[in-house]
Protein backbone atom coordinates (compact mmCIF):
# COMPACT_ATOMS: atom_id res chain seq x y z
CA UNK A 1 0.00 0.00 0.00
CA UNK A 2 1.59 3.34 -1.13
CA UNK A 3 1.81 6.36 1.18
CA UNK A 4 -1.44 8.19 1.80
CA UNK A 5 -4.05 5.65 1.14
CA UNK A 6 -6.34 4.86 3.26
CA UNK A 7 -7.07 1.62 4.24
CA UNK A 8 -11.36 1.95 4.36
CA UNK A 9 -13.35 0.51 1.73
CA UNK A 10 -15.19 3.03 -0.13
CA UNK A 11 -18.76 2.28 -1.05
CA UNK A 12 -20.45 2.64 -4.78
CA UNK A 13 -22.01 5.41 -3.33
CA UNK A 14 -19.12 7.20 -2.06
CA UNK A 15 -17.44 6.92 -4.99
CA UNK A 16 -20.02 8.64 -6.85
CA UNK A 17 -20.47 11.50 -4.54
CA UNK A 18 -16.86 11.83 -4.85
CA UNK A 19 -17.24 12.14 -8.27
CA UNK A 20 -19.70 14.37 -8.59
CA UNK A 21 -17.68 16.66 -6.06
CA UNK A 22 -15.19 16.55 -8.74
CA UNK A 23 -17.02 16.55 -12.08
CA UNK A 24 -16.59 20.54 -12.65
CA UNK A 25 -12.83 19.80 -12.63
CA UNK A 26 -12.01 16.60 -14.79
CA UNK A 27 -12.22 16.48 -18.15
CA UNK A 28 -15.19 16.59 -20.39
CA UNK A 29 -14.16 13.25 -22.17
CA UNK A 30 -14.10 11.68 -18.85
CA UNK A 31 -17.47 11.84 -17.55
CA UNK A 32 -19.59 9.83 -20.21
CA UNK A 33 -16.99 7.49 -19.49
CA UNK A 34 -17.77 7.49 -15.21
CA UNK A 35 -21.53 7.55 -16.09
CA UNK A 36 -21.13 4.02 -18.13
CA UNK A 37 -19.35 3.33 -14.88
CA UNK A 38 -21.28 3.86 -12.51
CA UNK A 39 -23.58 1.63 -14.09
CA UNK A 40 -21.92 -1.75 -13.41
CA UNK A 41 -20.54 -4.10 -10.35
CA UNK A 42 -17.05 -3.22 -9.59
CA UNK A 43 -14.34 -4.58 -7.23
CA UNK A 44 -13.32 -2.85 -3.49
CA UNK A 45 -10.43 -2.57 -4.94
CA UNK A 46 -11.19 -0.27 -7.83
CA UNK A 47 -13.84 1.46 -5.74
CA UNK A 48 -10.67 2.69 -3.60
CA UNK A 49 -8.55 3.53 -6.23
CA UNK A 50 -11.13 5.76 -7.80
CA UNK A 51 -12.32 7.04 -4.64
CA UNK A 52 -8.40 8.38 -4.17
CA UNK A 53 -8.01 9.50 -7.83
CA UNK A 54 -10.55 11.62 -7.22
CA UNK A 55 -9.72 13.24 -3.82
CA UNK A 56 -8.87 16.19 -3.44
CA UNK A 57 -8.59 16.73 -7.34
CA UNK A 58 -9.63 20.09 -7.53
CA UNK A 59 -6.73 20.99 -5.52
CA UNK A 60 -4.26 18.98 -7.48
CA UNK A 61 -1.51 20.99 -9.38
CA UNK A 62 -1.94 20.75 -13.12
CA UNK A 63 0.81 17.68 -13.18
CA UNK A 64 -0.82 15.44 -10.87
CA UNK A 65 -4.21 16.32 -12.28
CA UNK A 66 -2.81 15.10 -15.64
CA UNK A 67 -1.24 12.02 -14.05
CA UNK A 68 -4.35 11.50 -12.42
CA UNK A 69 -6.40 11.62 -15.68
CA UNK A 70 -4.24 9.06 -17.02
CA UNK A 71 -5.17 6.15 -14.23
CA UNK A 72 -8.97 7.34 -14.32
CA UNK A 73 -9.43 6.77 -18.03
CA UNK A 74 -7.26 3.10 -17.84
CA UNK A 75 -9.30 2.20 -14.59
CA UNK A 76 -12.84 3.59 -16.12
CA UNK A 77 -12.12 2.02 -19.38
CA UNK A 78 -10.92 -1.16 -18.63
CA UNK A 79 -13.50 -2.35 -16.16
Amino acid sequence: MSVGECKLNHSHEDVRRKYEEQAAYLPEELKPLFETFFEGEHTQEILNELFHLLKKYDLADEKEQEERNNRLYMVVKNV
